[in-house]
Formats: structure tokens, sequence, C-alpha cells
């Protein structure tokens, strides 16, 4: 494993190259999470193809909340990394490992209390709330290990790493589909057997990372860089809690959307679940493109490189469109044979499932190049130390993404849910693009000498 300089070469290049790695680690991520749906949804039936979807925003709540933290944290890291400040960074290093460690503990108390109040909140139809329960306190026993993961990806993505992750990721796809046809089809395991499988998957990624993370030397801090230091835990956390609030409140907003959904019946919540287990497939390339733009703006922060900032943030946007445009032909053209991998039932069941998922993919797919520029923007702040405006973002969408999903139904009938996604997205975005402007402008000044 090697670091990357990204303050030197041509932004457009140095983007591609950092997120091609991603973007195939996330397909494979993508996979497994299809294969656990394809096999839960084939073997197990429609109701617990329901029961899965009733669990996904609570399982992404906090996996959200993880992500936030280990995120916010890498963001010193790309800092340091790009101002070539190696002491600071294995302090940073130091510190982010105890507060992880701190936050694991707590989130995993959390999990186990609030699964089953969170579920009843969404109003979860009774015949796939015990399923869903099981599933969530299963995959929340492993969250210490999704926080070790998250944590040794992101130091080094921070480092300008993308290869690392994506292998860690093409192991963790394998185990998980021999584990889930293991577990779920032969054994008879059924929705726990799925959980399971994923949390050893989990693990088999996050102890590749840590192999990695071991042998650079940069990434390695002393017995002195843990001694307790609370300014440094307080600058982390700083990064850290408003991205991890971000992603909260965005899954609450989604949960209120999705007890809306669990209220038209257990058919519209499968055909509903069916798309979002594409989701993943639609936002791959945002989010690679999404990592790569924090490491850069990062580094080139931390070089004092203003200009090279926007050249990278203008190239990633185009790059970003161009993707988005082609995934949409793709899922509005081949959408429906991989929707049919997901729904079984009679064939009634099937085709109300189907009319519901392919309507939802297709509005989705159109309105997908908003979600692609939402985390270009996002993401370039990000790296630029500010992780509070995408907070304040964050709750634009929550805002609209609810409103959309409480109003929407009521006055135009219950599939006009399915605009509440492109809706969301266009609120956070507006918020995004006005703070880029003012922090460029805020960063110039300061470079330049104005005050």
């Amino acid at each position: 494993m090697k670091a990357k300089d990204m303050t030197t070469g041509s932004p457009l290049k140095l983007i591609i190259l950092f997120a091609l790695p991603l973007m195939v680690g996330n397909i494979f991520q993508q996979l497994y999470v299809v294969v656990d749906t394809m096999v839960v949804g084939q073997v197990l039936g429609v109701q617990a193809l329901a029961a899965v979807g009733a669990a996904d925003w609570t399982n992404w709540m906090m996996l959200g909340i993880i992500q936030g933290f280990t995120q916010g944290f890498s963001i010193r890291i790309s800092q340091n990394f790009g101002a070539g400040n190696m002491k600071q960074l294995k302090k940073d290093v130091a510190a982010s490992a105890v507060l992880s460690v701190v936050m694991a503990a707590v989130l995993l108390l959390g999990g186990q209390l609030g699964v089953a109040p969170i579920l009843k909140l969404q109003h979860t139809p009774m015949e796939v709330l015990p399923h869903s329960l099981l599933y969530l306190r299963i995959l929340f026993a492993g969250i210490p290990i999704v926080m070790a993961y998250n944590l040794l990806s992101a130091l080094l993505r921070a480092l300008g790493d993308g290869k690392t992750p994506l292998y860690a990721i093409l192991i963790a796809c394998v185990v998980n589909i021999i584990l889930d046809i293991l577990f779920v089809k032969v054994f008879g395991f059924g929705i726990a057997g799925a959980a399971v499988a994923t949390l050893i998957a989990q693990l088999c990624s996050a102890i590749f990372c840590l192999y990695a993370v071991s042998r650079l030397s940069l990434l390695k801090p002393q017995r002195e860089d843990f001694r307790p230091d609370t300014e440094l835990y307080g600058k982390l956390m700083w990064l850290g809690a408003p991205m991890a609030f971000m992603n909260a409140i965005i899954a609450v907003g989604g949960m209120i959307v999705q007890s809306v959904v669990n209220s038209f019946g257990v058919m519209f919540l499968a055909g509903i679940t069916a798309t979002n287990k594409l989701y993943g497939l639609l936002e791959i390339a945002a989010t690679s493109y999404g990592y790569a733009m924090v490491t850069y703006t990062g580094q080139n922060l931390g070089a004092g490189k203003p200009e090279r900032i926007k050249k990278g943030v203008r190239a990633a946007l185009i790059v970003a469109i161009l993707t988005s445009a082609l995934i949409s032909v793709c899922m509005l053209f081949f959408g429906k044979p991989i929707l049919k991998l997901f729904i079984t039932g009679t064939p009634e069941e099937i085709e109300a499932a189907m009319y519901i998922a392919y309507r939802y993919l297709g509005i989705m797919s159109v309105f997908l190049f908003i979600l692609y520029v939402l985390h270009i923007v996002r993401s370039a702040i990000q790296g630029l130390g500010d992780t509070v405006l995408p907070m304040i973002s964050g709750f634009a969408e929550f805002f609209v993404r609810t409103g959309a999903a409480l109003i929407l139904p009521r006055l135009f009938g219950q599939e006009s849910i399915y605009f509440t996604e492109a809706s969301a997205w266009i609120g956070a975005d507006i918020i995004l693009i006005i703070s880029y402007f003012v922090r460029m402008r805020q960063l110039n000044r300061r470079f330049s000498g104005i005050v």
C-alpha cells in the first residue's frame, strides 16, 4: 500500500484514479447486498423481503452515524498529510482510535435498546416486525466491527489509497455470498442467517484493512501519541459529530418516509424495498467521487492551493454528471430484469410489486444527476474542514423529504411518495451550492491575505 499525494498533477486524472477502485469496491459491496436481498426474497418470500426492507433505514442510520464520525476524523489526517505534518498526523490517528472505541460502545448499547421502539414508531407491519427486529439486533451486535472497518478504511483513503478498501470489499463480498447461500438456503437459518453472514464478511474486511494499516509507518502512532488530549479530541469531534448527526437526521427523514410506506401494506413495501436495494447501485459512483473529493480537497487545503481545489471541483462535477446520465440510461432500459431478481410470490404479487418498484426506480433515475452534484459539493466542503454547513444541508434534506412524504400522498395519492428522494436532493443542493461559493470566497481571502 502506498500513500498518494494529490497536491500535484492533473486534478481530473487524480480524482478518477482515486475513485475507480472505490467504485469497483462499491459495486462488489452492492453485489453482496443484492445477493443478500435475492436470497432472502427468493428463498424466504415476499414477507421476508418486506422485513428486511422495514429494517433498512434504521440500519442505514447506524451505519451513517459510524461513517460520519470516521470520515470526519479522517479529514484532519488528509490535511496534515497534505501539509507534510506527520507528527500531528500520528496524534490524530491515535485520538481517532480512542474516540472510535468510545463511540462504538455507546452505539452498541443505544442500538440494542432503541431498535424495538424505532421499528414500532415506523408502524412496521406486525407480520414482519419480529423478523425485522431479529435482523437488526444481530447486525447491531457487530457495531464494533463496523466501526473498526470504517475507521481503518477512512485512514487509508485519507492518504490517497483507494485500492486497499477495494480488496477488503472483494473479500467481504465473496465471504458474504458464500455464507448467505450456506446459512439461508442450505442450513435454513432464515433472516438471522443473512445477518450473521453480513457480520462475518465485515469482520474479514476489517481484519484485512488492519493488516494494511499495520504495514504503513505513517499510520503507526507511538505510545506517547495516545496520551489524553482533550483539545485534539474536541477538534476531531467537531469534525465528526456534525457529519454523524447529518447522516442520522437524513436517516430519521427516511424512517418517516418508511412509516408512510409501511402504512400502504406489505406489497407496496416489498416493491419499494426492491428498488431501495438498487439505490446503492445508483449511488455507487457518487459515493466514490465523494470520497475522492474529501481527500483531494483536504490535501490541497493543507498544501495551501485554493485554485487547485476549484479546478478539482469543476472536473469532478463534469465527470459525475456524465456518469449519472450513463447509470440512469442503464436503469431505465435494464431495471426491470434486475428488479425481478428480488421479487417472488404469486403472479399477482409479482406483478403488483414490480409495477411499484419500476415506477419508483424510473423517477429516481431521471433525477439522479442532482444526487451526484450533492455528493461532489458536500464532500468538497467537508474536505475544507467544514462539516457544519453539510449538516445544515442534512436538515434541508430532512425537512423536504418528510414534508414531501407526509403531504404529497394526501394530495396526489400514494404513488407520489416516489418523488420524496428527488425533492430531498434538490433541497440539499440549494444549501450546498451556496455554501461552497461562500467557503471558497473565504478561502481565497485567507490565502491572499485579505481580511
